[in-house]
């Protein structure tokens, strides 16, 4: 692997770095004076950037994205590594914290980035170093809130959203007209949600037998799982931690919101009690659902893509999920691009994030991946490809709610541990061997302690 270092160097040279990119205003994120800085490569001495990535869009990154990169900046050569979701954060932490790591680049799921931060892995990516690399278009100021403070620790930048994911609410719209009941809006309440929720449970072909479900999400135990739970009990009002860091959750409005969640089970499928990302999702795609609470990022695939879904784009609709007391429901799940501080190609490194982060790089990324942006110029234009209309709009909606009502995990250095807790409590919950109450009682007080 070729390794040029990139020295700090004074401010004057600095800033005649930064001049240089500002005057040839990389229209394009990538013009021929930018290459040619150090640290971007040369034909003759290209530089090669390492980046560790969830498989689940690793090869699809590798493929088609950074041969779309290449084309403003050829110097630079990608190897993407894709990990399975369950090892990369160990992969990434044993790596990053090693003598001499692989990886240049860090693709970190939302609660992460603090327990990398912490063991000194990240670049402080607005630095006086990496300010030198920016672009004077790159604009922070134009990201969502929500998105960009997944990237965020202690007041220090470290990672921008590559992947901007969000749980939200998909509408089978036919299975509701077949029902006779009306097309959810976005204002749609959990209580309206819920009181309607039976009548989707029918049988569309007329033999007499159930064969379409009100819903499909997660149930089953695995760390996602109590994202559910928590994004009902936010839009009550509800929170994971007080403003001292201690669990908050074993309230009123968190018990309420738990036992919301295991009602839900009552309009699904048979079976949906081992249900997860995977079975919710065929479901959908499927026709047998009539709304299902997933990942934003899966659209394209359940409304667009004839290869994978059995539905049509007028058929799907996309919202944020119903409003409790507290306004619309939401979680934050942000994929974050960062840099490894012990990397010798920071520049090149922090070039392929802007790039993928920049309002060039999101435009492309949302229509040809279906990937969703986070700025909010990307959301307010007009998309490239009429589909991603609607599904901006809910985005949107989604990011602001989130915003509003802190919608995201715990962020900790040991957020990873209270995760894997509440997910077994809840799970427990489920399957009937403990009360919501205790459940969350027994979840609170095991989290103090991780905690502290």
């Amino acid at each position: 692997m070729s390794r040029i270092h990139e020295a700090a160097g004074s401010v004057s040279r600095r800033a005649l770095m930064a001049a240089a990119v500002s005057t040839v205003a990389m229209a394009a994120f990538g013009g021929t004076a930018a290459r040619a800085q150090d640290g971007l490569g040369t034909p003759e001495q290209p530089i090669e950037v390492r980046m560790i990535a969830n498989e689940a869009f690793a090869n699809q990154w590798q493929t088609l994205m950074v041969p779309e990169f290449n084309k403003a900046y050829p110097n630079i050569k990608v190897t993407i590594d894709g990990v399975p979701y369950v090892e990369l954060l160990a992969k990434s932490m044993l790596d990053a914290t090693g003598p001499s790591p692989t990886y240049d680049i860090i693709i970190a799921d939302d609660p992460w980035v603090p327990q990398l931060a912490e063991v000194g892995a990240l670049m402080d990516l607005k630095s006086a170093e990496a300010a030198a690399w920016t672009d004077a278009g790159y604009d922070w100021d134009d990201f969502n809130a929500a998105p960009l403070a997944a990237g965020e620790w202690k007041g220090v930048q470290y990672g921008v959203p590559l992947r901007s994911n969000m749980l939200m609410m998909f509408v089978n719209k036919a299975l509701y007209e077949k029902a006779g009941v009306p097309v959810p809006t976005p204002d749609i309440t959990w209580e309206q949600y819920l009181a309607q929720a039976p009548k989707l449970v029918q049988d569309t072909n007329g033999d007499g037998k159930v064969d379409a479900w009100a819903i499909d999400t997660y149930f089953v135990r695995e760390p996602l799982t109590p994202t559910i739970w928590q994004t009902i009990m936010n839009s009550n009002g509800g929170s994971l931690l007080d403003e001292n860091g201690k669990p908050a959750f074993n309230t009123e409005i968190g018990i309420a919101a738990l036992e919301t969640h295991k009602k839900l089970l009552e309009f699904a499928p048979t079976g949906a009690v081992s249900h997860g990302f995977s079975e919710s999702l065929q479901a959908f795609r499927q026709g047998l659902v009539a709304t299902m609470f997933n990942w934003g990022s899966v659209y394209k695939g359940s409304a667009i893509d004839e290869k994978t879904t059995t539905l049509k784009p007028d058929q799907v609709g996309i919202q944020a999920l119903p409003a409790g007391s507290g306004g619309p429901g939401a979680h934050r799940g942000i994929w974050n691009g960062t840099v490894s501080s012990k990397s010798e190609n920071k520049q090149a490194a922090w070039t392929v994030i802007q790039w993928l982060s920049s309002k060039e790089g999101e435009a492309w990324h949302s229509a040809n991946l279906g990937v969703f942006p986070a700025r909010k110029s990307t959301l307010a234009a007009k998309p490239s490809v009429e589909w991603l209309g609607p599904v901006f709009v809910g985005l949107q909606q989604a990011y602001d709610a989130a915003e509003k009502g802190k919608m995201w995990r715990i962020r900790h250095p040991r957020s990873d541990a209270a995760q894997q807790i509440l997910a077994d409590e809840h799970s427990r919950f489920m399957a009937g061997q403990i009360g919501a109450a205790e459940a969350l009682q027994v979840a609170a007080d095991k989290i103090e302690k991780v905690l502290d």
